[in-house]
């Protein structure tokens, strides 16, 4: 059994056991922490840990970055001033970068797993699974986002959080970003 299924395994039966007493918080928040060089193995697993999820009986719900992010850029109201900077200069990435965060850091990703945690509030058996991760960057870390829903985890949410462990609640986003110990969740793997 590859590592991944192994921290995978243990991770589910964390989360049928909920949290422990010794951490911050008592929220069912969790992360499978996994190197960034296996970002398309968890991809390869994702459908497979879902089916395996929902065979279990639990109601198997996602929420990926990846889409999320695009949505919210692609319907920016500045979207056609953007457009019209990247023509005049292409290659001015640290500007593109830069107005492309403030679209998606001003609150609009949280309001959308906040809305989504909400939908799920009370449904018995419901775990969220919060994937694509990377598509964050270069714009902020999910920490953040954390941090700000506290109080909103109601059902098990499991983030797919390619990174580096570097201690019991010190993860490293993509293995480059600095050490961030302000996780208030559960780690596995890593």
């Amino acid at each position: 059994m590859s590592s991944l299924d192994h921290d995978f395994n243990e991770l589910i039966e964390r989360v049928k056991h909920g949290r422990e007493f010794g951490h911050a918080s008592f929220e069912p928040i969790f992360y499978l922490v996994f190197h960034p060089e296996q970002i398309l193995d968890v991809k390869r697993r994702h459908a497979a840990w879902e089916s395996r999820l929902a065979n279990e009986g639990w109601g198997v719900h996602t929420f990926s970055i990846a889409k999320e992010v695009a949505e919210i850029l692609a319907n920016a109201p500045m979207r056609k001033i953007w457009v019209a900077a990247d023509q005049k200069a292409p290659q001015a990435w640290e500007k593109t970068n830069k107005s492309l965060a403030n679209a998606v850091a001003t609150g609009a990703l949280q309001q959308r797993l906040e809305a989504r945690l909400t939908e799920l509030e009370g449904k018995p058996k419901s775990i969220l699974l919060v994937t694509d991760l990377e598509a964050l960057h270069p714009y902020m870390r999910i920490g953040v986002i954390e941090g700000q829903l506290q109080g909103k985890f109601h059902v098990p949410t499991v983030f797919l959080y390619p990174g580096v462990r570097t201690g019991k609640t010190r993860l490293k986003f993509l293995g480059f970003y600095p050490e961030d110990g302000n996780y208030r969740s559960v780690h596995v793997g890593g």
